[in-house]
């Protein structure tokens, strides 16, 4: 079960002129097992991504408007400690996948769009595979709104996220 992001808002001490980084690594040090920050600041902590990066942490960067940004660091995942469907079926009993998509050499936000295009394509109890080259942060929920089921983690290089991607048999009932 993924654990609900620590939120740590650095705004106010960067406009007041101050210096967020002990504060950043107090919350870093402070997370539980698993758990990712949910970091705002008034501009791309860049430096922060290397970082973090060495203590093990994947980044997710956007920009919220008025020129503040909006960080997700999110601990890497190990393969064997990827999340369990929602009905508790290990990857091992998912059919092969049909299809595979290696995103891992395009940029932000084509291997979401690219991943979101092809599911669509998917019959019901079909799988897709996707490498990319970071955690999609911002992919997951978006294939739980729209009802697929996923498993995810990085492969032992640490550099390769896989993610299977299942199309339920739930939508096609709705169908």
């Amino acid at each position: 079960m993924t654990q609900a992001s620590y939120e740590l808002d650095v705004r106010p001490i960067l406009r007041s002129g101050g210096e967020p980084f002990s504060a950043i690594m107090q919350a870093v040090n402070g997370l539980s097992a698993g758990q990712a920050l949910r970091l705002l600041a008034t501009f791309e902590p860049v430096p922060l991504y290397t970082v973090l990066g060495k203590k093990g942490f994947d980044h997710a960067a956007k920009e919220i408007g008025g020129g503040d940004w909006e960080v997700l660091f999110t601990p890497h995942v190990q393969a064997a400690d990827a999340q369990p469907t929602p009905d508790g079926v290990a990857a091992s009993r998912w059919p092969e996948p049909v299809r595979l998509l290696d995103n891992r050499d395009l940029d932000p936000p084509e291997p979401m769009v690219r991943t979101l295009a092809a599911v669509e394509d998917l019959q019901p109890g079909e799988v897709l595979c996707a490498l990319l080259c970071r955690e999609p942060v911002f992919l997951l929920p978006e294939l739980g709104k729209r009802g697929f089921e996923w498993l995810g983690g990085f492969e032992t290089d640490q550099t390769t996220y896989k993610l299977l991607i299942r199309k339920g048999a739930q939508r096609e009932a709705a169908e």
